[in-house]
C-alpha cells in the first residue's frame, strides 16, 4: 500500500533539496561575519602553556581549572596541548581560585582592541629603565 502518491514524493524531495541549497550560503555567510563579544570580566594577556594544566599569564606562573576551556580565533575548542610554548594574546576569566577558567585566542583586529589586564607590574622601576637626563651620557656596564 503507497501512503504518498510519486509525484507527491517527488515535489517533497524537490522542495528540500531547494531549500537546503538556499540555506547553505546563508549559514556560510553568517559564519564569517560573526563579531565574537566577551565578558565585561575578561581580561587581556599573554598566554604560554608549558605543560598541562601549567602556564604562564603574563609573567606570572598559574594553572587552568577544572573543565577549562579554550577557544581560536573561530570558537573552536583547542586542546592546551597544542599550545605548548607559543606565545598567544588571548582574553581570559578567571576562577574563584583565581584559575584560569576560559581562554579566547584573538584575532589581529582583536588584540589591537583596549582591554584591562593583570600585566607585569612593578613597585620599582630598574636603572636602566629612567631616562638619563639631558647632556649626560647613558652608564653603560663593563
Amino acid at each position: 500500500m503507497n501512503r504518498c502518491r510519486p509525484a507527491f514524493a517527488a515535489t517533497l524531495i524537490g522542495l528540500s533539496t531547494m531549500l537546503t541549497a538556499a540555506l547553505v550560503p546563508i549559514h556560510s555567510a553568517q559564519a564569517q561575519a560573526v563579531q565574537r563579544s566577551f565578558p565585561a570580566k575578561a581580561l587581556r594577556g599573554t598566554m604560554v602553556v608549558s605543560q598541562p594544566p601549567l602556564l604562564t599569564m603574563d609573567d606570572r606562573a598559574t594553572r587552568f581549572a577544572p573543565g577549562a576551556r579554550i577557544l581560536d580565533s573561530q570558537n573552536k575548542i583547542v586542546m592546551s596541548a597544542t599550545l605548548i610554548n607559543q606565545e598567544v594574546v588571548v582574553n581570559y576569566t578567571l576562577d574563584q581560585r583565581g584559575q584560569v577558567h576560559q581562554v579566547w585566542v584573538l584575532t589581529e583586529a582583536e588584540a589591537k582592541e583596549k582591554r584591562a589586564g593583570y600585566g607585569t607590574q612593578r613597585n620599582f622601576v630598574f636603572e636602566s629603565q629612567q631616562a638619563s637626563p639631558a647632556g649626560t651620557p647613558a652608564r653603560t656596564t663593563n
